[in-house]
């Protein structure tokens, strides 16, 4: 009996120690880490790869926009129309013909690409304000030969000129200074000597004096009047429109209008009201209806 309670005592102990140890076992698996040292921090690293990474998605973006069926829009359609505007002002300074190499040193634009200078050159040649003139030393001509001279609004560059082209025109209609600077920049000296002599008439802005529109004048109707005269001229009253016609018949003359006062207003006629027009078409009747009107008196009891 006694060896029996021992076997139950040790198997009791010994199963006791092994739970002991499992569960010292499960506290240190579930207990914290000593910590570890941090290395260091990169700024440079980690910034390089956020804008290395930022690029790489702007280029993705610029890339899923381009439209790989048109061509690549260079811009440099707009730039060369831009320095075609240089060049006219540049043609109207000299007011002589240029070469296109002298241009493009003109425009610092010696050295660029061959399919450019082209482009410019054509568009010079097109344009509305200037003036292409072949060499006349070549046979051929090539892209880049000849002269470029400025074409003015108005081709008049001194006075004869310009009484010339007045007198040519055919319409009363004035000439603007403006447009007249454009190929005669200082023309307004030669405008006031012009009308100092009355070979022009003048209108001028009230702020500045300065001369606005021209036309053609002829000097030989231009008399001299006395100064005593047109002080008496302009002391002249003259009536009103309403005494005017008075003034005449007790002249005894016939005026061209008349009596204001003996003018009888036509009194103000009254709308009249549109008639309605008769319809027009055959007999009107009621056959759809001559079921409903049917006499049924004689059928009565």
């Amino acid at each position: 009996m006694s060896s029996y309670l021992e076997k139950q005592q040790r198997a009791f102990t010994s199963g006791v120690t092994s739970a002991s140890t499992k569960i010292n076992a499960k506290h240190t698996s579930l207990a914290p880490t000593a910590p570890e040292s941090a290395p260091s921090p990169a700024p440079s690293n980690v910034s390089n790869t956020s804008k290395s990474e930022k690029d790489t998605k702007r280029k993705r973006e610029v890339q899923q926009n381009v439209v790989f069926s048109q061509p690549v829009a260079t811009g440099y359609g707009a730039e060369a129309f831009t320095q075609v505007t240089y060049v006219i002002e540049f043609l109207k300074k000299k007011n002589e013909p240029k070469t296109f190499q002298e241009i493009l040193k003109y425009l610092s634009q010696v050295h660029i690409e061959e399919h450019k200078k082209r482009f410019i050159a054509q568009i010079l040649r097109r344009h509305d304000r200037i003036t292409w003139q072949a060499d006349p030393q070549l046979k051929k001509q090539d892209w880049y030969t000849g002269t470029f001279l400025h074409r003015p609004l108005i081709n008049v560059r001194n006075k004869q000129d310009l009484l010339l082209y007045l007198q040519n025109r055919t319409d009363a209609q004035g000439v603007s200074v403006k447009d007249l600077k454009d190929g005669w920049p200082d023309c307004e000296v030669a405008i006031d000597e012009l009308e100092k002599e009355h070979k022009l008439l003048v209108t001028r802005t009230k702020k500045d004096n300065h001369a606005r529109m021209v036309w053609s004048n002829d000097p030989t109707l231009v008399h001299h009047v006395d100064s005593e005269f047109q002080i008496m001229w302009h002391k002249t009253e003259l009536p009103s429109p309403d005494e005017l016609v008075r003034k005449l018949i007790d002249a005894g003359q016939k005026p061209a209008s008349e009596d204001p006062s003996k003018r009888v207003k036509a009194a103000p006629k009254a709308k009249e009201k549109k008639k309605k027009a008769p319809r027009k078409g055959g007999k009107v009747t009621n056959q759809h209806m001559l079921h409903l009107l049917k006499d049924y008196d004689k059928h009565r009891k």
